[in-house]
């Protein structure tokens, strides 16, 4: 039996591509290879630049497939997958949120982006405003939803507690579809009433490279002593979907 997003993504690539993106596959380092959705045509001058970064359950094209639609006409508008997610790999053996956001900024430099606009949906919150510290340059402004600055010990142990999961691993890589549904469940608002071969299928084909992100998981948690708020330069939108 097929799955259903093996039907679907390629169709969803094609109505992409008609929308004016296209998959980049950038080499930032050897061993190191991103792909990141852009314009299909150089950026004009006049469209300021978006970059959507995704959280931890999908990569970057099907997290933000609609607001691209909504956002390509007025936008040059960049989806990057984190490394380990989508098409995005590396040989090198670091994991940190500092790792992903230094492949996100060199990625988009090689691509011609000098200053854009992120928005971060969860794990991609917390890369984005790594990325703004790190690269106030490049970061003009933010935009996060579902977020925190950084997964403290303090935060990691609280919100846990609240969705009833060990680890973080036990939550986010889910290993049966009862289990993606539940991650679901908590993640969403008003979850539709979907068949359960779509949460099988959600398994089968969004859940790779288990041993890799089980370590970007394992790296995310910060020491409560360790973490200071950083000085940022920018400006910030901040969205609580609860």
């Amino acid at each position: 039996m097929l799955n259903l997003f093996s039907i679907y993504k390629p169709i969803l690539h094609g109505v992409m591509k008609l929308a004016g993106m296209s998959p980049r596959k950038v080499e930032i380092q050897p061993g190191t290879v991103l792909n990141i959705w852009a314009p299909t045509t150089t950026r004009p001058h006049h469209k300021p630049a978006v970059v959507l970064l995704h959280g931890f359950a999908m990569d970057g094209i099907l997290t933000w497939q609609l607001q691209v639609l909504a956002l390509v006409r007025n936008y040059a508008v960049y989806v990057p997958d984190f490394v380990f997610f989508g098409g995005s790999v590396t040989d090198r053996a670091e994991r940190t949120v500092e790792f992903q956001s230094e492949c996100m900024a060199r990625g988009l430099r090689q691509l011609g982006v000098e200053r854009c606009i992120l928005v971060g949906l969860s794990y991609g919150g917390m890369v984005g405003f790594k990325m703004a510290e790190m690269y106030s340059d490049l970061v003009r402004s933010m935009v996060v939803t579902c977020s925190v600055m950084a997964l403290t010990e303090l935060v990691s142990n609280a919100g846990l507690e609240r969705i009833g999961f060990p680890t973080w691993s036990d939550f986010l890589l889910p290993k049966t579809p009862k289990a993606v549904k539940i991650m679901f469940d908590a993640a969403a608002y008003k979850l539709p009433n979907l068949p359960s071969f779509v949460y099988k299928d959600i398994l089968e084909a969004m859940f790779n490279n288990r041993k890799e992100r089980h370590e970007l998981l394992e790296a995310l948690v910060t020491s409560d002593k360790a973490f200071t708020i950083p000085r940022y330069r920018q400006v910030f939108s901040f969205f609580d979907l609860e």
